[in-house]
Protein backbone atom coordinates (compact mmCIF):
# COMPACT_ATOMS: atom_id res chain seq x y z
CA UNK A 1 0.00 0.00 0.00
CA UNK A 2 0.66 3.48 -0.67
CA UNK A 3 1.42 4.87 2.92
CA UNK A 4 1.92 8.13 2.73
CA UNK A 5 0.44 10.93 5.35
CA UNK A 6 -1.46 14.08 3.92
CA UNK A 7 -1.80 17.74 5.07
CA UNK A 8 -4.86 18.06 3.12
CA UNK A 9 -7.46 16.62 2.16
CA UNK A 10 -7.35 15.22 -1.53
CA UNK A 11 -10.86 15.47 -3.77
CA UNK A 12 -11.15 13.06 -6.04
CA UNK A 13 -10.48 14.02 -9.46
CA UNK A 14 -13.11 14.04 -12.05
CA UNK A 15 -12.33 10.58 -13.88
CA UNK A 16 -14.30 11.13 -17.05
CA UNK A 17 -12.44 14.39 -18.02
CA UNK A 18 -8.97 12.74 -17.71
CA UNK A 19 -10.18 9.64 -19.58
CA UNK A 20 -11.59 11.94 -22.32
CA UNK A 21 -8.17 13.86 -22.00
CA UNK A 22 -6.36 10.61 -22.43
CA UNK A 23 -8.31 9.30 -25.08
CA UNK A 24 -8.12 12.72 -27.20
CA UNK A 25 -4.45 12.04 -27.95
CA UNK A 26 -3.58 11.01 -31.52
CA UNK A 27 -3.12 7.12 -31.48
CA UNK A 28 0.26 7.20 -33.19
CA UNK A 29 1.78 9.50 -30.02
CA UNK A 30 0.05 7.05 -28.03
CA UNK A 31 3.46 4.63 -27.36
CA UNK A 32 1.45 1.42 -28.42
CA UNK A 33 4.26 0.32 -30.27
CA UNK A 34 7.63 0.85 -27.70
CA UNK A 35 10.54 0.39 -30.30
CA UNK A 36 13.10 0.29 -27.27
CA UNK A 37 11.51 -2.46 -24.73
CA UNK A 38 14.90 -1.86 -22.74
CA UNK A 39 13.22 1.33 -21.19
CA UNK A 40 9.91 0.79 -21.14
CA UNK A 41 8.25 0.54 -17.68
CA UNK A 42 6.90 -2.98 -18.32
CA UNK A 43 10.12 -4.22 -19.15
CA UNK A 44 11.81 -5.85 -15.69
CA UNK A 45 15.78 -6.19 -15.05
CA UNK A 46 15.74 -9.90 -16.74
CA UNK A 47 14.24 -8.38 -20.48
CA UNK A 48 10.82 -9.74 -20.02
CA UNK A 49 8.24 -7.26 -21.41
CA UNK A 50 4.83 -7.81 -20.00
CA UNK A 51 1.83 -7.19 -22.42
CA UNK A 52 -0.83 -9.46 -20.46
CA UNK A 53 -2.43 -7.49 -17.59
CA UNK A 54 -5.37 -9.13 -15.77
CA UNK A 55 -7.41 -7.45 -13.75
CA UNK A 56 -9.79 -8.46 -10.81
CA UNK A 57 -13.12 -7.02 -10.83
CA UNK A 58 -14.64 -8.09 -7.58
CA UNK A 59 -13.59 -10.71 -4.22
CA UNK A 60 -16.88 -11.75 -4.20
CA UNK A 61 -17.30 -15.71 -5.59
CA UNK A 62 -20.89 -17.41 -5.38
CA UNK A 63 -18.74 -20.66 -4.88
CA UNK A 64 -16.29 -21.85 -2.80
CA UNK A 65 -13.89 -23.97 -4.28
CA UNK A 66 -11.76 -26.51 -1.86
CA UNK A 67 -8.54 -25.61 -3.72
CA UNK A 68 -9.59 -21.81 -4.07
CA UNK A 69 -10.62 -20.17 -0.08
CA UNK A 70 -11.95 -22.10 3.19
CA UNK A 71 -15.49 -23.05 3.25
CA UNK A 72 -16.33 -20.04 5.74
CA UNK A 73 -15.27 -17.60 2.52
CA UNK A 74 -12.83 -14.99 3.12
CA UNK A 75 -13.03 -11.30 4.42
CA UNK A 76 -14.32 -8.76 2.41
CA UNK A 77 -12.19 -5.52 1.72
CA UNK A 78 -15.01 -2.70 2.39
CA UNK A 79 -16.34 -1.08 -1.05
CA UNK A 80 -14.87 2.03 -0.39
CA UNK A 81 -11.76 0.39 -0.57
CA UNK A 82 -12.62 -1.39 -3.26
CA UNK A 83 -11.71 -0.30 -7.78
CA UNK A 84 -14.52 1.88 -9.16
CA UNK A 85 -15.40 1.45 -12.97
CA UNK A 86 -13.92 4.42 -13.71
CA UNK A 87 -10.30 3.93 -11.86
CA UNK A 88 -9.68 0.15 -13.24
CA UNK A 89 -10.78 1.69 -16.65
CA UNK A 90 -8.17 4.16 -16.07
CA UNK A 91 -5.08 1.73 -14.85
CA UNK A 92 -6.22 -0.25 -17.90
CA UNK A 93 -5.81 2.86 -20.01
CA UNK A 94 -2.20 3.50 -18.50
CA UNK A 95 -1.52 -0.49 -19.31
CA UNK A 96 -2.19 -0.57 -22.58
CA UNK A 97 -0.35 3.47 -23.44
CA UNK A 98 2.76 1.29 -22.15
CA UNK A 99 1.96 -1.90 -24.49
CA UNK A 100 -0.09 -4.21 -23.10
CA UNK A 101 -2.23 -6.03 -25.59
CA UNK A 102 -4.29 -8.24 -23.52
CA UNK A 103 -6.87 -7.72 -20.76
CA UNK A 104 -8.20 -10.82 -18.65
CA UNK A 105 -11.24 -9.99 -16.29
CA UNK A 106 -10.87 -11.99 -13.06
CA UNK A 107 -12.54 -12.06 -9.41
CA UNK A 108 -13.50 -13.62 -7.24
CA UNK A 109 -16.54 -14.51 -9.94
CA UNK A 110 -16.01 -11.32 -12.45
CA UNK A 111 -19.79 -12.35 -13.36
CA UNK A 112 -21.41 -11.19 -10.17
CA UNK A 113 -20.20 -7.28 -11.09
CA UNK A 114 -23.41 -5.81 -12.04
CA UNK A 115 -21.71 -3.17 -14.56
CA UNK A 116 -19.78 -6.58 -16.57
CA UNK A 117 -21.26 -5.56 -19.65
CA UNK A 118 -20.31 -1.77 -19.07
CA UNK A 119 -16.29 -2.30 -18.90
CA UNK A 120 -15.76 -4.67 -21.69
CA UNK A 121 -17.19 -2.36 -23.84
CA UNK A 122 -15.53 0.14 -23.14
CA UNK A 123 -12.11 -1.39 -22.47
CA UNK A 124 -12.58 -2.30 -26.37
CA UNK A 125 -12.88 1.26 -27.02
CA UNK A 126 -8.90 1.52 -25.45
CA UNK A 127 -6.67 1.86 -28.75
CA UNK A 128 -3.51 -0.54 -29.04
CA UNK A 129 -5.86 -3.23 -26.88
CA UNK A 130 -6.03 -6.20 -29.26
CA UNK A 131 -7.84 -9.00 -26.73
CA UNK A 132 -10.56 -8.78 -23.74
CA UNK A 133 -10.85 -11.90 -22.04
CA UNK A 134 -12.46 -13.36 -18.87
CA UNK A 135 -12.19 -15.95 -16.81
CA UNK A 136 -15.39 -17.81 -14.94
CA UNK A 137 -17.06 -20.34 -13.00
CA UNK A 138 -19.92 -20.17 -15.98
CA UNK A 139 -22.73 -20.05 -14.09
CA UNK A 140 -24.62 -17.07 -15.14
CA UNK A 141 -23.43 -17.89 -18.67
CA UNK A 142 -26.80 -18.53 -19.96
CA UNK A 143 -28.27 -15.72 -18.87
CA UNK A 144 -24.86 -12.81 -19.92
CA UNK A 145 -23.19 -14.49 -22.61
CA UNK A 146 -24.51 -13.02 -25.61
CA UNK A 147 -24.48 -9.57 -23.92
CA UNK A 148 -20.93 -9.74 -23.22
CA UNK A 149 -19.95 -11.16 -26.71
CA UNK A 150 -21.83 -8.24 -28.02
CA UNK A 151 -20.03 -5.92 -25.87
CA UNK A 152 -16.87 -7.39 -27.16
CA UNK A 153 -15.71 -10.21 -25.40
CA UNK A 154 -12.92 -12.39 -27.17
CA UNK A 155 -11.77 -15.47 -25.70
CA UNK A 156 -13.38 -17.23 -22.89
CA UNK A 157 -11.83 -19.37 -19.56
CA UNK A 158 -14.75 -21.76 -17.90
CA UNK A 159 -13.48 -23.53 -15.11
CA UNK A 160 -14.85 -27.34 -13.76
CA UNK A 161 -13.28 -29.31 -12.14
CA UNK A 162 -15.67 -32.55 -12.68
CA UNK A 163 -17.85 -34.08 -14.89
CA UNK A 164 -19.48 -35.92 -12.21
CA UNK A 165 -23.09 -33.28 -10.69
CA UNK A 166 -22.39 -34.73 -7.24
CA UNK A 167 -18.63 -34.25 -6.77
CA UNK A 168 -19.15 -30.66 -8.39
CA UNK A 169 -20.69 -29.58 -5.37
CA UNK A 170 -18.28 -31.59 -3.26
CA UNK A 171 -15.13 -29.38 -4.73
CA UNK A 172 -17.33 -26.07 -4.81
CA UNK A 173 -19.57 -26.42 -2.08
CA UNK A 174 -22.65 -25.14 -3.96
CA UNK A 175 -24.74 -26.80 -6.72
CA UNK A 176 -24.09 -25.38 -9.95
CA UNK A 177 -22.80 -28.55 -12.64
CA UNK A 178 -25.56 -28.25 -14.70
CA UNK A 179 -25.71 -24.51 -15.10
CA UNK A 180 -21.61 -24.44 -15.62
CA UNK A 181 -22.03 -27.22 -18.68
CA UNK A 182 -24.80 -25.30 -20.12
CA UNK A 183 -22.95 -22.29 -20.13
CA UNK A 184 -19.76 -24.20 -22.18
CA UNK A 185 -22.41 -25.64 -24.74
CA UNK A 186 -23.72 -21.95 -25.12
CA UNK A 187 -20.29 -20.71 -25.70
CA UNK A 188 -19.53 -23.38 -28.18
CA UNK A 189 -22.92 -22.32 -29.88
CA UNK A 190 -22.22 -18.66 -29.79
CA UNK A 191 -18.74 -19.39 -32.08
CA UNK A 192 -15.97 -19.45 -29.27
CA UNK A 193 -13.48 -21.37 -31.04
CA UNK A 194 -11.76 -22.83 -28.68
CA UNK A 195 -13.65 -22.64 -25.38
CA UNK A 196 -10.72 -23.54 -22.95
CA UNK A 197 -11.88 -25.04 -20.14
CA UNK A 198 -9.83 -24.83 -16.72
CA UNK A 199 -9.74 -27.85 -14.72
CA UNK A 200 -7.27 -27.82 -11.44
CA UNK A 201 -6.20 -31.56 -11.04
CA UNK A 202 -6.14 -33.20 -6.97
CA UNK A 203 -4.90 -36.50 -6.29
CA UNK A 204 -7.95 -38.31 -4.47
CA UNK A 205 -10.52 -36.43 -6.12
CA UNK A 206 -10.88 -36.11 -9.62
CA UNK A 207 -6.91 -37.27 -10.93
CA UNK A 208 -9.44 -40.22 -12.13
CA UNK A 209 -11.19 -37.96 -14.51
CA UNK A 210 -8.57 -37.15 -16.98
CA UNK A 211 -9.84 -39.21 -19.36
CA UNK A 212 -13.38 -38.42 -19.25
CA UNK A 213 -12.19 -34.77 -20.13
CA UNK A 214 -9.61 -35.79 -22.98
CA UNK A 215 -12.43 -37.56 -24.74
CA UNK A 216 -14.78 -34.85 -24.07
CA UNK A 217 -12.39 -32.72 -27.23
CA UNK A 218 -13.23 -35.74 -29.67
CA UNK A 219 -16.14 -34.02 -30.65
CA UNK A 220 -16.14 -30.17 -29.03
CA UNK A 221 -14.18 -27.30 -29.85
CA UNK A 222 -12.42 -26.96 -26.22
CA UNK A 223 -8.88 -26.48 -24.89
CA UNK A 224 -9.45 -28.49 -21.66
CA UNK A 225 -6.49 -27.71 -19.59
CA UNK A 226 -4.97 -29.09 -16.81
CA UNK A 227 -3.62 -27.57 -13.90
CA UNK A 228 -1.29 -28.42 -11.39
CA UNK A 229 -2.82 -28.05 -7.84
CA UNK A 230 -1.23 -24.60 -6.44
CA UNK A 231 -1.19 -23.81 -2.76
CA UNK A 232 -3.20 -20.22 -2.10
CA UNK A 233 -3.86 -19.06 1.59
CA UNK A 234 -6.43 -21.11 3.33
CA UNK A 235 -6.92 -23.74 0.98
CA UNK A 236 -4.63 -26.11 3.12
CA UNK A 237 -2.71 -27.19 0.05
CA UNK A 238 -0.12 -30.33 0.56
CA UNK A 239 2.26 -31.79 -2.03
CA UNK A 240 0.36 -35.25 -1.78
CA UNK A 241 -2.66 -33.35 -3.19
CA UNK A 242 -0.84 -32.13 -6.31
CA UNK A 243 -0.41 -34.57 -9.53
CA UNK A 244 2.26 -33.43 -11.87
CA UNK A 245 2.05 -32.52 -15.84
CA UNK A 246 4.63 -35.60 -16.23
CA UNK A 247 2.23 -37.97 -14.09
CA UNK A 248 -0.47 -36.80 -16.14
CA UNK A 249 0.74 -37.35 -19.51
CA UNK A 250 1.66 -40.74 -18.95
CA UNK A 251 -1.64 -41.74 -17.55
CA UNK A 252 -2.89 -40.42 -20.91
CA UNK A 253 -0.89 -42.03 -23.37
CA UNK A 254 -1.57 -45.01 -22.17
CA UNK A 255 -5.15 -45.29 -23.15
CA UNK A 256 -4.23 -42.57 -26.15
CA UNK A 257 -1.43 -43.81 -27.68
CA UNK A 258 -1.37 -41.08 -30.69
CA UNK A 259 -1.54 -38.21 -27.72
CA UNK A 260 0.89 -35.73 -28.30
CA UNK A 261 2.58 -32.44 -28.11
CA UNK A 262 1.53 -29.34 -30.40
CA UNK A 263 3.84 -26.25 -30.78
CA UNK A 264 3.92 -23.52 -28.21
CA UNK A 265 4.07 -19.94 -28.52
CA UNK A 266 6.73 -17.61 -26.81
CA UNK A 267 4.17 -16.73 -23.88
CA UNK A 268 1.93 -19.56 -23.20
CA UNK A 269 1.06 -20.50 -20.14
CA UNK A 270 -0.33 -24.33 -20.98
CA UNK A 271 1.97 -26.67 -23.11
CA UNK A 272 -0.62 -27.80 -25.86
CA UNK A 273 -1.25 -31.43 -26.40
CA UNK A 274 -3.73 -33.07 -28.40
CA UNK A 275 -4.74 -36.82 -29.52
CA UNK A 276 -4.41 -37.18 -33.52
CA UNK A 277 -7.79 -36.16 -35.58
CA UNK A 278 -9.69 -34.81 -32.27
CA UNK A 279 -11.47 -31.63 -32.47
CA UNK A 280 -10.29 -30.32 -29.45
CA UNK A 281 -7.17 -30.17 -27.43
CA UNK A 282 -5.54 -30.42 -24.35
CA UNK A 283 -3.59 -28.02 -21.77
CA UNK A 284 -1.20 -28.80 -19.22
CA UNK A 285 -0.58 -25.42 -16.49
CA UNK A 286 2.59 -26.63 -14.89
CA UNK A 287 3.01 -23.87 -12.25
CA UNK A 288 4.82 -26.05 -9.96
CA UNK A 289 6.33 -29.09 -11.55
CA UNK A 290 7.95 -27.09 -14.62
CA UNK A 291 7.60 -23.30 -13.90
CA UNK A 292 7.21 -20.64 -17.06
CA UNK A 293 8.43 -17.40 -15.04
CA UNK A 294 11.34 -17.14 -17.89
CA UNK A 295 8.60 -16.20 -20.58
CA UNK A 296 6.09 -14.81 -17.90
CA UNK A 297 4.47 -11.59 -19.17
CA UNK A 298 1.62 -11.02 -17.07
CA UNK A 299 0.71 -8.50 -14.34
CA UNK A 300 -2.25 -8.99 -11.84
CA UNK A 301 -4.37 -5.80 -10.50
CA UNK A 302 -5.92 -7.01 -7.38
CA UNK A 303 -9.59 -5.84 -6.89
CA UNK A 304 -8.62 -2.84 -4.51
CA UNK A 305 -6.25 -1.88 -6.89
CA UNK A 306 -3.16 -3.31 -5.86
CA UNK A 307 -0.68 -3.96 -8.64
CA UNK A 308 1.07 -7.44 -8.17
CA UNK A 309 4.19 -8.69 -10.50
CA UNK A 310 4.04 -12.68 -9.43
CA UNK A 311 1.41 -14.14 -8.68
CA UNK A 312 3.28 -16.20 -5.75
CA UNK A 313 4.77 -12.86 -4.61
CA UNK A 314 3.14 -11.19 -1.51
CA UNK A 315 4.91 -8.01 -2.66
CA UNK A 316 2.34 -5.27 -3.41
CA UNK A 317 1.79 -1.66 -4.68
CA UNK A 318 -1.32 0.25 -4.23
CA UNK A 319 -2.06 2.18 -7.20
CA UNK A 320 -5.55 3.32 -6.09
CA UNK A 321 -4.06 5.25 -3.35
CA UNK A 322 -1.68 6.42 -5.49
CA UNK A 323 -4.55 7.60 -7.83
CA UNK A 324 -6.38 8.52 -5.06
CA UNK A 325 -3.40 10.77 -3.75
CA UNK A 326 -3.72 12.39 -7.56
CA UNK A 327 -0.53 11.46 -8.52
CA UNK A 328 -0.38 12.24 -12.07
CA UNK A 329 0.11 9.92 -15.20
CA UNK A 330 4.07 10.34 -15.06
CA UNK A 331 4.05 9.52 -11.76
CA UNK A 332 2.06 6.58 -11.74
CA UNK A 333 3.75 4.80 -14.68
CA UNK A 334 6.91 5.34 -12.35
CA UNK A 335 5.63 3.71 -9.93
CA UNK A 336 4.49 1.17 -11.87
CA UNK A 337 8.33 0.58 -13.54
CA UNK A 338 9.82 0.39 -10.56
CA UNK A 339 7.59 -2.66 -9.09
CA UNK A 340 8.17 -4.48 -12.70
CA UNK A 341 11.98 -3.54 -12.80
CA UNK A 342 12.19 -5.56 -8.99
CA UNK A 343 10.78 -8.30 -10.05
CA UNK A 344 12.08 -11.68 -9.68
CA UNK A 345 13.29 -14.11 -11.77
CA UNK A 346 11.06 -16.97 -10.65
CA UNK A 347 8.27 -17.44 -8.62
CA UNK A 348 9.02 -15.08 -5.80
CA UNK A 349 12.12 -17.04 -4.56
CA UNK A 350 14.06 -15.43 -1.79
CA UNK A 351 17.48 -15.76 -3.73
CA UNK A 352 20.79 -13.43 -2.91
CA UNK A 353 21.26 -12.24 -6.54
CA UNK A 354 17.90 -10.29 -5.50
CA UNK A 355 20.57 -7.34 -4.61
CA UNK A 356 21.35 -7.18 -8.03
CA UNK A 357 18.23 -5.57 -9.11
CA UNK A 358 18.69 -2.38 -7.03
CA UNK A 359 20.11 0.78 -7.48
CA UNK A 360 24.01 1.48 -7.65
CA UNK A 361 25.08 4.03 -5.53
CA UNK A 362 28.79 5.36 -6.07
CA UNK A 363 30.53 5.26 -3.22
CA UNK A 364 31.82 9.02 -3.56
CA UNK A 365 28.17 9.74 -2.39
CA UNK A 366 28.72 7.91 0.78
CA UNK A 367 29.74 10.34 4.03
CA UNK A 368 30.74 9.70 7.29
CA UNK A 369 31.45 11.84 10.56
CA UNK A 370 33.39 11.86 13.37
CA UNK A 371 36.04 10.84 11.68
CA UNK A 372 38.31 13.67 11.68
CA UNK A 373 41.55 12.00 12.11
CA UNK A 374 41.53 9.75 8.91
CA UNK A 375 41.31 12.70 6.77
CA UNK A 376 43.84 14.37 4.98
CA UNK A 377 42.90 18.13 5.52
CA UNK A 378 40.81 17.59 9.02
CA UNK A 379 40.31 21.71 9.21
CA UNK A 380 38.32 21.62 5.59
CA UNK A 381 35.51 19.46 8.00
CA UNK A 382 35.00 23.17 10.01
CA UNK A 383 33.34 26.19 9.49
CA UNK A 384 32.13 25.60 6.06
CA UNK A 385 29.87 28.21 5.04
CA UNK A 386 26.85 27.97 2.71
CA UNK A 387 26.55 29.44 -0.54
CA UNK A 388 24.19 32.12 0.58
CA UNK A 389 26.10 35.75 0.48
CA UNK A 390 23.76 37.65 2.78
CA UNK A 391 24.71 38.68 6.05
CA UNK A 392 21.28 38.03 7.00
CA UNK A 393 18.29 35.25 7.74
CA UNK A 394 16.72 35.98 3.90
CA UNK A 395 12.89 35.01 5.06
CA UNK A 396 13.66 37.14 7.58
CA UNK A 397 12.11 40.98 7.80
CA UNK A 398 13.73 44.35 9.05
CA UNK A 399 10.94 43.51 12.40
CA UNK A 400 12.67 39.85 12.96
CA UNK A 401 9.15 37.95 11.65
CA UNK A 402 9.22 35.56 9.16
CA UNK A 403 8.78 36.35 5.38
CA UNK A 404 8.75 34.92 2.24
CA UNK A 405 11.07 36.36 -0.45
CA UNK A 406 9.88 38.64 -3.33
CA UNK A 407 11.60 36.75 -6.05
CA UNK A 408 9.77 38.92 -9.14
CA UNK A 409 12.88 40.49 -9.73
CA UNK A 410 14.69 37.19 -9.78
CA UNK A 411 16.38 35.84 -13.34
CA UNK A 412 15.00 33.02 -14.70
CA UNK A 413 17.14 30.30 -15.00
CA UNK A 414 17.27 26.32 -15.02
CA UNK A 415 17.55 25.48 -11.45
CA UNK A 416 18.68 22.12 -10.55
CA UNK A 417 19.49 20.25 -6.92
CA UNK A 418 20.35 16.75 -5.58
CA UNK A 419 19.94 15.64 -2.07
CA UNK A 420 20.70 12.27 -0.13
CA UNK A 421 19.32 10.93 3.07
CA UNK A 422 20.29 7.17 4.77
CA UNK A 423 17.89 5.29 6.75
CA UNK A 424 19.89 2.48 9.15
CA UNK A 425 17.24 -0.38 9.14
CA UNK A 426 19.40 -3.06 10.65
CA UNK A 427 20.04 -6.96 9.49
CA UNK A 428 16.00 -7.86 9.70
CA UNK A 429 14.73 -5.42 7.96
CA UNK A 430 18.01 -5.22 5.54
CA UNK A 431 16.86 -9.10 4.87
CA UNK A 432 12.93 -8.29 4.45
CA UNK A 433 13.28 -5.64 2.21
CA UNK A 434 16.45 -7.75 -0.13
CA UNK A 435 13.53 -10.64 0.14
CA UNK A 436 10.36 -7.93 -1.08
CA UNK A 437 8.85 -9.76 1.98
CA UNK A 438 8.12 -6.57 4.00
CA UNK A 439 3.66 -6.53 5.04
CA UNK A 440 3.22 -3.44 3.47
CA UNK A 441 4.73 -4.01 0.35
CA UNK A 442 7.26 -3.02 -2.00
CA UNK A 443 9.34 -0.73 0.06
CA UNK A 444 11.77 1.01 -2.39
CA UNK A 445 9.57 1.30 -5.01
CA UNK A 446 6.60 3.02 -2.24
CA UNK A 447 10.16 5.18 -1.20
CA UNK A 448 10.71 6.40 -4.24
CA UNK A 449 7.00 7.51 -5.50
CA UNK A 450 6.63 8.85 -2.11
CA UNK A 451 9.54 11.49 -2.45
CA UNK A 452 8.64 12.62 -5.67
CA UNK A 453 5.10 13.21 -4.19
CA UNK A 454 7.10 15.02 -1.14
CA UNK A 455 8.95 16.73 -3.85
CA UNK A 456 5.51 18.28 -4.92
CA UNK A 457 3.86 19.13 -1.91
CA UNK A 458 6.94 21.18 -0.77
CA UNK A 459 5.58 24.38 -0.40
CA UNK A 460 2.10 22.59 0.97
CA UNK A 461 4.63 21.25 3.93
CA UNK A 462 6.90 24.41 4.54
CA UNK A 463 5.69 27.59 4.81
CA UNK A 464 8.00 29.99 3.16
CA UNK A 465 8.66 27.81 0.15
CA UNK A 466 7.49 28.92 -2.87
CA UNK A 467 5.01 26.84 -5.34
CA UNK A 468 7.28 26.24 -7.82
CA UNK A 469 6.52 24.74 -11.31
CA UNK A 470 9.36 21.51 -11.40
CA UNK A 471 10.33 20.15 -14.76
CA UNK A 472 11.91 17.05 -13.28
CA UNK A 473 12.02 15.07 -10.00
CA UNK A 474 14.13 11.68 -9.97
CA UNK A 475 14.42 9.69 -6.47
CA UNK A 476 16.15 6.51 -5.90
CA UNK A 477 16.09 4.43 -3.15
CA UNK A 478 19.44 1.77 -2.57
CA UNK A 479 19.39 -1.17 -0.37
CA UNK A 480 22.89 -1.29 0.89
CA UNK A 481 23.30 -4.74 2.07
CA UNK A 482 26.73 -4.65 4.09
CA UNK A 483 25.99 -1.49 6.25
CA UNK A 484 22.50 -2.80 6.64
CA UNK A 485 20.62 0.88 5.57
CA UNK A 486 18.93 2.04 2.55
CA UNK A 487 20.33 4.73 0.69
CA UNK A 488 18.07 7.71 -0.88
CA UNK A 489 19.27 10.35 -3.23
CA UNK A 490 17.12 12.77 -4.79
CA UNK A 491 17.80 15.16 -8.04
CA UNK A 492 14.83 18.31 -8.74
CA UNK A 493 15.13 20.10 -11.23
CA UNK A 494 13.09 23.56 -12.58
CA UNK A 495 12.97 26.79 -14.68
CA UNK A 496 12.43 29.33 -12.55
CA UNK A 497 13.23 32.42 -10.54
CA UNK A 498 14.23 30.37 -7.07
CA UNK A 499 15.89 27.21 -6.40
CA UNK A 500 14.84 23.65 -5.91
CA UNK A 501 17.40 22.79 -2.68
CA UNK A 502 14.05 22.21 -0.18
CA UNK A 503 12.18 19.92 -2.88
CA UNK A 504 15.10 18.05 -3.46
CA UNK A 505 15.67 17.72 0.56
CA UNK A 506 12.14 17.49 1.28
CA UNK A 507 11.69 14.94 -1.49
CA UNK A 508 14.47 12.49 0.46
CA UNK A 509 12.78 13.22 3.71
CA UNK A 510 9.43 11.93 3.00
CA UNK A 511 11.56 8.60 0.94
CA UNK A 512 12.96 8.06 4.17
CA UNK A 513 9.69 8.84 6.73
CA UNK A 514 7.89 6.23 4.46
CA UNK A 515 10.51 3.75 4.95
CA UNK A 516 10.35 3.76 8.73
CA UNK A 517 6.47 3.86 8.55
CA UNK A 518 6.73 0.37 6.24
CA UNK A 519 8.96 -1.33 8.36
CA UNK A 520 8.37 0.04 12.17
CA UNK A 521 6.13 -3.16 12.85
CA UNK A 522 9.66 -5.26 12.67
CA UNK A 523 11.66 -2.95 14.36
CA UNK A 524 11.29 0.75 15.87
CA UNK A 525 15.31 0.64 15.90
CA UNK A 526 15.63 2.69 12.86
CA UNK A 527 17.98 5.85 12.56
CA UNK A 528 17.27 8.46 9.58
CA UNK A 529 20.14 10.20 8.94
CA UNK A 530 22.84 12.06 6.85
CA UNK A 531 19.74 14.70 5.19
CA UNK A 532 21.92 16.70 3.54
CA UNK A 533 22.26 18.75 0.18
CA UNK A 534 24.91 17.59 -2.15
CA UNK A 535 24.54 20.16 -4.93
CA UNK A 536 22.77 23.00 -6.04
CA UNK A 537 23.57 25.44 -9.62
CA UNK A 538 21.52 27.74 -11.12
CA UNK A 539 20.70 31.12 -9.27
CA UNK A 540 22.25 34.34 -8.46
CA UNK A 541 23.90 32.74 -5.60
CA UNK A 542 26.24 30.45 -8.00
CA UNK A 543 26.40 27.11 -8.01
CA UNK A 544 27.23 24.70 -4.60
CA UNK A 545 28.74 21.25 -4.60
CA UNK A 546 29.34 19.03 -1.19
CA UNK A 547 32.78 18.58 -0.52
CA UNK A 548 33.35 14.54 -1.11
CA UNK A 549 35.14 13.22 2.19
CA UNK A 550 38.63 11.25 0.67
CA UNK A 551 39.21 8.47 3.65
CA UNK A 552 43.29 8.16 3.40
CA UNK A 553 44.99 4.73 4.15
CA UNK A 554 46.14 4.11 7.53
CA UNK A 555 47.81 1.83 10.17
CA UNK A 556 44.94 -0.40 11.08
CA UNK A 557 48.14 -1.96 14.06
CA UNK A 558 47.21 -1.80 18.10
CA UNK A 559 49.55 1.21 19.29
CA UNK A 560 52.13 -0.19 21.72
CA UNK A 561 53.78 2.68 23.46
CA UNK A 562 55.93 0.57 25.53
CA UNK A 563 58.16 -2.62 24.73
CA UNK A 564 57.18 -5.43 27.31
CA UNK A 565 59.54 -6.75 29.28
CA UNK A 566 59.31 -10.99 29.53
CA UNK A 567 61.28 -12.87 32.55
CA UNK A 568 61.90 -13.21 35.87
CA UNK A 569 60.24 -10.43 38.45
Amino acid sequence: MLHIRTFNKFRLFDFQYVYRSISSIPFENQVNKIENLENNPLTDSFGRHHTYLRISLTERCNLRCQYCMPEEGVSLTEKTKLLTTDEILYIAQLFVRQGVTKIRLTGGEPTVRKDLVDIIENLKKLPGLETVAMTTNGLTLTRQLVALQRAGLDILNISLDTLNAKKYEKITRRNGWKKAMAGIDLALQLGYNPVKVNCVVMKGLNDEELLDFVELTRDKSLDVRFIEYMPFSGNKWHENKMVSYKDMVDNIKKVYKDFGPLENGPNDTSKAWKVQDFKGQIGFITSMSEHFCGSCNRLRLTADGNLKVCLFGNTEISLRDAIRAKCSEDDLTTLIGAAVKRKKKQHADSSADLQSNYFNIPKSTLYHSNLSHLFSNPTSLTLKRCYSTRDTLSHVNAQGKASMVDIIKKEITVRRATASAVVKVGAAITKLISDNSVKKGDVLSIAQISGILGAKKTSEIIPLCHNIPLTSIKVTAALDMPNEAVRIVSEVQCEGRTGVEMEALTAVSVAALTIYDMCKAVSRDIVITDVCLTSKSGGQSGDYEREQLEVREYDHRPITRLTPYVGPM
